[in-house]
């Protein structure tokens, strides 16, 4: 299929996918709606509310579980230097696998009793800022003996309580940190939320997250940089330059028997075809001894035999559990500034919400499944917490992305992403693999990766008025102060000194993550400088969040409890006053696959698309 140029960005088919379009039609009159109001859902193969084939399914299932690799895979590294685990990568290996299935169960708790679109779960790099800042005071900085190679031991007992101590302290802070989400999505408190929340809050906020990781980069990437440079170069040429061309693949049907197949792999795997030919580019060197086989040279980390017997000792079979790690502790230091990741979360999520129901052909999302997803997202967290992932999870923009370039709008094909995420969690081998990448690839991947978080944030400032000096002033000052203040508190760790310990250890927290600082003067600033709704930008982030009709028909087909809990509840007349229930309507006949009837979904009034913030290339 010729490449074709889509209204949100988001280019090009990457399966040429056989199906009956999702045009949908108006139930009262039978005409088809107007395409202008929302090209992308005319053109849909599968509905929200269709389930394809199962070999489809399967199919695309995995290639968004693909697609949240790079994301997925990249929390537990970073994360790792934190709980002093740079030199353990049996430990590493577990806790991707660990990561991958609570993002797996995450996924289909959200699918099934969430928001109930076809949206993926998995780690947020939100809560891994507050994380990495806890673990850098000076109670719980690495000890000397743990960053060396040759003086730790994995399997010693003083060694494992030095990591598990740590990741109990975050396991702890984010169990308590996310009751907040749970507290604001199932009591319906969101809509207050987004109420005081504007662009030139969420701008600053975002950018930081990956301005704040720059450190983290440069480490991994100075390794080697030539390799790192390399892996940086391949995913800019796959996902900028490469994007629209097609690979043909010999393809058997019946009735076309043997023929080509045009997928556009470049648009979809930019990020792992990048970091498999860079890592099969040190496999080689290091084979080959071209790689430094002395660990005090340069370029020693990028050998792939540094790892080798990671694979071998891994299990073939891993049950990840709750409290794998032994019980967790908190900081309160630590809650409140997972409290900042969480309230940033909730944010990118509800513009997830409506961006992914306008691409997957369903209505704009109601208040009560806003709240429910809101809620399910933050029960996720504390599931995430009691496994031991060291991190939530959160809604990923990059699957929302996949859906506007496959077309493909089925939750059905997110539950078969969600099984093969907690299989891969199972598999033990699996993470070991992973476990294995060298850290100069790594920092190649970073440096993309952090570099797009942080434009995304900024892309958030086209809902505002950038010729106003006001806004400039209040973007300018928050982003500076984010970098400027922690920087400073870092390099002086002792300057805080209230006399009170647990006082001393919160600010020192706050104060060392970026997104906090930022996102604090930026909210403090919005909401006192005087300036119009219009001039902040409030007025059109509104409307891209806001519920544009009543619930309708077409709404419960989509955002109904599942099991016929709606139909169950709705007997009773205390539902209406719980946020998170469907109010009661009539029953639907059909979806809005293939097969609908004249009572399809009608489309509501265009709302502006929303900004994806993440990792989209």
């Amino acid at each position: 299929m010729a490449p074709e140029k889509e209204s949100n960005g988001l280019d090009n088919f990457a399966f040429t996918l056989m199906g009956s379009d999702c045009d949908l039609q108006d139930p009262k009159h039978g005409e088809e709606v107007d395409s202008s109001m929302d090209d992308e859902r005319s053109k849909l193969v599968y509905c929200v509310t269709d389930v394809p084939p199962w070999y489809l399914c399967v199919l695309l299932g995995i290639q968004h579980c693909l697609t949240a690799f790079g994301g997925i895979i990249a929390i537990p590294l970073i994360l790792s230097e934190g709980l002093c685990l740079r030199h353990d990568a049996l430990t590493q290996s577990h806790l991707i696998s660990t990561i991958f299935f609570v993002s797996g169960i995450c996924t289909l708790l959200q699918v099934t009793f969430g928001v109930r679109l076809p949206i993926l779960q998995g780690g947020t790099f939100t809560l891994l800022a507050p994380c990495m800042a806890m673990l850098s005071t000076p109670e719980w900085t690495c000890p000397a003996w743990t960053q060396n190679a040759t003086l730790v031991n994995t399997s010693s007992s003083e060694f494992i309580e030095v990591w598990q101590s740590r990741m109990r302290v975050v396991q702890g802070s984010i169990m308590v940190g996310s009751l907040l989400q749970v507290v604001v999505g199932f009591s319906g408190l969101i809509g207050i939320f987004m109420r005081f929340i504007g662009p030139l809050t969420i701008a600053p906020t975002i950018s930081l997250i990956g301005l704040s990781l720059f450190d983290s980069a440069g480490t991994s990437a100075g390794n080697h940089w030539g390799i790192a440079s390399l892996t940086t170069a391949l995913i800019i040429v796959f996902s900028q330059y490469l994007r629209h061309i097609p690979v043909s693949f010999p393809t058997y049907s019946k009735d076309k028997k043997l023929h080509t197949h045009r997928v556009y792999v470049f648009q979809i795997l930019p990020v792992l075809l990048g970091i498999g030919l860079s890592w099969l580019l040190c496999y080689v060197l290091s084979t080959f001894n071209v790689l430094p086989s002395d660990p005090g040279q340069y370029g020693y980390l990028a050998r792939t035999d540094l790892k080798g017997d990671v694979v071998s000792k891994a299990p073939w079979i891993l049950f990840p559990y709750p409290g794998q790690w032994g019980m967790p502790t908190v900081s309160l230091a630590g809650v409140v500034g997972i409290l900042a990741g969480v309230i940033s979360s909730m944010i990118e999520s509800v513009g997830d919400y409506h961006a992914c129901a306008k691409l997957s052909g369903a209505p704009p999302p109601p208040k009560h499944a806003i709240s429910r997803g809101i809620g399910i997202e933050g029960l996720g967290c504390l599931l995430a917490g009691a496994w031991g992932t060291g991190n939530g999870t959160t809604s990923y923009s990059e699957n929302v992305g996949a859906l506007g370039i496959t077309k493909v709008g089925s939750r059905m094909v997110i539950v078969a992403g969600g099984i093969f995420m907690v299989a891969i969690g199972v598999f033990g081998k699996v993470g070991a693999i992973f476990a294995t990448i060298p850290t100069p690839v790594i920092g190649g991947m970073f440096m993309v990766m952090f570099g797009v978080i942080s434009a995304a944030g900024i892309s958030t400032l086209q809902y505002t008025d950038l010729n106003s000096s006001r806004n400039i002033f209040v973007f300018g000052f928050s982003m500076f102060s984010g970098l400027v203040i922690p920087n400073w508190i870092l390099k002086n760790p002792r300057a805080i000194s209230t006399g009170v310990a647990e006082l001393d250890q919160l600010l020192q927290v706050l104060l060392t993550t970026s997104m906090f600082v930022g996102g604090f003067f930026g909210f403090l600033l919005d909401n006192t400088v005087p300036g119009t709704k219009q001039e902040r930008g409030i007025l059109a982030w509104n409307n891209a969040h806001e519920e544009s009709t009543s619930n309708t028909l077409d709404s419960e087909e989509v955002y109904s409890l599942p099991f016929g809990l709606s139909s169950y509840f709705s007997s009773s007349s205390w539902i209406r006053y719980v946020p998170f229930c469907p109010p009661a309507v009539p029953k639907s006949s059909d979806g809005c696959g293939a097969n609908a009837t004249s009572e399809e979904p009608t489309l509501r009034h265009p709302e502006p698309s929303h900004i994806i913030n993440g990792v989209d290339l």
